[in-house]
């Protein structure tokens, strides 16, 4: 670890920022209009001064080019906020083991970052700026560091594993489901990034469509998306035999099992594959909490999962599913996701778990704030990762 006077300080919510977070802030204030710029710059950098850093990222970096330097920037930001930096950082740091990514990577990565800020933010830079950039930035890399050698002793960097089936529900969404070469431990709810053999060193991540099983069995729901490289690979290559690696399990959207409180859950597309993770974890435990799902899509042609729902609804009197049909003729219930689910309640007793699109994300949780559900009882994975989770744009 960095020496003590190097650590980021321990601040107590509420309270005013740290003279270094002050710095940092007015630094991304001066970087965000010319954020484009600022990263294009920072790979350059790093892969003219360290050639051999280029072999960890993709061939192309189109979709990659802003994640890492986005990270670096939010990791900063929140600097005053130890908890939830350690909480983000460890994850990101288990994470890019699957890159190859190694110690002795982070001290070109901070100077190439440093560099960048320099050129483009000189503005608000000043050597007392430059200085708390490289104590949050020495803070930030130990966080990750330690997190992957932690993980090392218990994990494997990644998992190999096989497709054993492939099974093509409509013209574009595809389940497949893989053996892995050794056992892969997650929680229902969470998702994990795979990489195919067609697209090396691309990674995009997809929920968990059960539970898990006896049998050490994964599923994925993949929706093939305009030139989404990973999403078309596993939709309409991928065969039975074909060999994929997983990254180490992630995401929040678990169920709590300390409590009785029903479960309100709404899957808009393919985000319907996590929800019936969740509806399978709760019948494991064999508590009889009313579990209530909105399953949505765009046309009746795209409930794809709805006969798997359906069964699951015949075999639990506690469960009710209710799907919902946005656009065209139908015989489900017609209208908007969020507009049916308000029609629907209150939901006072109930935890809200949500999966699918960024924009029904951030519609579900306006609308379950306003009719009375606390923030804290509504529980969905970042709206950066659901970019490439539940539906893959890439």
């Amino acid at each position: 670890m960095p020496p003590a006077r190097d650590r980021l300080p321990v601040r107590r919510a509420g309270s005013a920022p740290s003279p270094d977070t002050v710095l940092i802030r007015r630094t991304l204030a001066e970087i965000e209009p010319v954020a484009d710029k600022a990263t294009s710059y920072f790979y350059a950098l790093l892969f003219i001064r360290h050639p051999d850093l280029r072999s960890l990222f993709p061939v192309a970096m189109d979709t990659q080019r802003d994640r890492l330097f986005k990270a670096l920037l939010t990791a900063a930001e929140h600097a005053d906020d130890t908890a939830t930096l350690t909480e983000y950082l460890s994850h990101l740091g288990r994470g890019h083991r699957k890159y190859g990514t190694l110690p002795e990577h982070y001290p070109a990565v901070g100077e190439c970052l440093i560099a960048a800020l320099t050129r483009f933010a000189s503005d608000t830079w000043s050597e007392a700026t430059e200085a708390a950039w490289v104590r949050v930035y020495t803070t930030v890399s130990q966080i990750m560091i330690d997190a992957a050698a932690e993980d090392e002793q218990s994990s494997p960097a990644w998992w190999q594993a096989e497709v054993v089936g492939h099974e093509l529900r409509t013209r574009d969404i595809a389940v497949v489901t893989v053996r892995p070469e050794e056992p892969y431990p997650f929680l229902a709810g969470q998702y994990t990034s795979l990489e195919t053999p067609w697209w090396p060193r691309i990674w995009r991540n997809y929920s968990f469509s059960s539970a898990p099983r006896s049998d050490g069995l994964l599923t994925f729901h993949v929706k093939a998306v305009p030139a989404g490289w990973v999403s078309n690979a596993l939709v309409h290559h991928a065969r039975p035999g074909d060999v994929l690696r997983l990254g180490p399990p992630a995401g929040s959207m678990i169920v709590d099992h300390t409590t009785d409180n029903g479960l309100l859950c709404l899957g808009g597309g393919t985000g319907i594959a996590p929800i019936k993770a969740l509806v399978e974890d709760v019948a494991e435990h064999g508590r009889r909490r009313p579990v209530e799902v909105f399953y949505g899509a765009r046309h009746d042609d795209d409930l794809y999962d709805i006969d798997t729902m359906l069964g699951l609804q015949r075999s639990h009197p506690w469960l009710s599913v209710r799907p919902v049909v946005s656009d065209g003729p139908t015989r489900r219930l017609s209208g908007q996701l969020t507009h049916i689910v308000r029609e629907y309640g209150p939901w006072p007793a109930y935890d809200a778990y949500l999966s699918g699109p960024p924009g029904m994300i951030r519609s579900g949780v306006d609308t379950l704030v306003g009719i009375g559900i606390p923030s804290h009882r509504i529980r969905h994975d970042g709206i950066d990762e659901l970019t490439t989770s539940s539906t893959d744009r890439g």
